[in-house]
């Protein structure tokens, strides 16, 4: 029997993945977008994360760069970056083709650096399909109302397609599953951490908890963003009402997020064991940037509880080497 939770699809427009991925900096400064594909095969326990930036600094011209990094059991990982490279305010509205040695046009991506190459697509998941997944409110992402927003434009997707890790050439296996996320705002949180959870039969939580870097706000704790999709419902229905009933701890090796909104209570304990991590330095259109600790094989328990007569648990999952997380602090 699966859990049924309160509330729906949630509020505000919907559109479809390649809505949700068409670029929206049209040529404002200080902006930054960035699309990000994480994915995880299960058959060699092997994680990837594909990382695309535009920036649109203060002062210079805009360009596109990135990154990609490759994790796999008892190995180092391997990070690479690619670009930067010009970009124009001419896709406004298109999905991003962008160059700096990675293509990345939905739902294909590919490159080549001296120690990866990925040639890669998703597809339509015809068991399970999916409508983007809204971590902040979809009045703010199509109003670009806060700071930053970010949306899981595909959530979950069957991928294929082979990834070369040095010499090593591995072709993904048909359970290889994985998101494909954007974010549009003026540039990084001053601190967060990011959680994407596959639950199995389309079900996932999302997890975006962050410190803003305006003044005055900059001091007050993470504010948590919650999206638990079970069943093809979202909770909590307004993340953004519902933010300030989280409690998030940040910190490394272990970081956690709980909170109560109704009679439904969350609690979501995110492990990255320092050998599985990697480490990279971000740049903000203003100049400064943060340091992201990225895991695309970490572990994840996740606890839902119902209070009934009394809070019972009514799901756990308990995620080993699977769960995508990242933690960024700046200095």
């Amino acid at each position: 029997m699966r859990v049924r939770l309160p509330g729906g699809p949630g509020l505000g427009p919907r559109p479809d993945a390649s809505d949700a991925l068409a670029q929206r900096w049209r040529g404002q400064r200080p902006r930054l977008e960035v699309w990000y594909v994480t994915l995880t095969d299960p058959r060699t326990e092997m994680g990837c994360w594909i990382h695309h930036e535009l920036v649109s600094p203060i002062s210079g011209d805009p360009y596109g760069h990135g990154w990609a990094a490759v994790f796999r059991p008892g190995t180092e990982p391997v990070v690479e970056r690619f670009g930067p490279s010009p970009v124009s305010a001419d896709g406004a509205g298109k999905p991003p083709l962008l160059g700096g040695g990675a293509v990345f046009d939905p739902p294909n991506l590919s490159a080549e650096t001296s120690r990866l190459a990925w040639d890669l697509m998703w597809r339509d998941d015809t068991d399970h399909p999916s409508r983007p997944l809204f971590t902040f409110p979809a009045w703010a992402w199509e109003r670009e109302t806060l700071p930053a927003a970010q949306v899981v434009a595909v959530p979950s997707a069957p991928f294929e397609g082979t990834i070369r890790v040095g010499r090593d050439v591995l072709t993904l296996s048909p359970q290889t599953r994985g998101g494909v996320s954007h974010i549009f705002g003026h540039g990084n949180a001053e601190r967060w951490g990011w959680l994407h959870a596959e639950l199995g039969q389309g079900d996932m939580l999302e997890i975006v908890s962050a410190v803003s870097r305006r003044p005055g706000l900059n001091h007050l704790p993470p504010l948590a963003f919650v999206q638990l999709r079970l069943g093809g419902r979202d909770w909590p229905r307004d993340p953004l009402v519902a933010a300030p009933l989280f409690r998030t701890h940040l910190g490394l090796p272990i970081w956690q997020v709980r909170g109560t909104v109704g009679r439904w209570r969350l609690r979501a304990e995110v492990t990255m064991p320092d050998d599985r991590c990697v480490s990279v330095g971000y740049v903000d259109p203003d100049g400064a940037g943060p340091t992201c600790v990225n895991c695309e094989i970490a572990d994840a328990e996740i606890v839902l509880e119902h209070r009934r007569a009394s809070w019972e648990v009514e799901a756990r999952w308990d995620l080993r080497a699977s769960a995508h997380a990242e933690i960024g602090s700046r200095p």
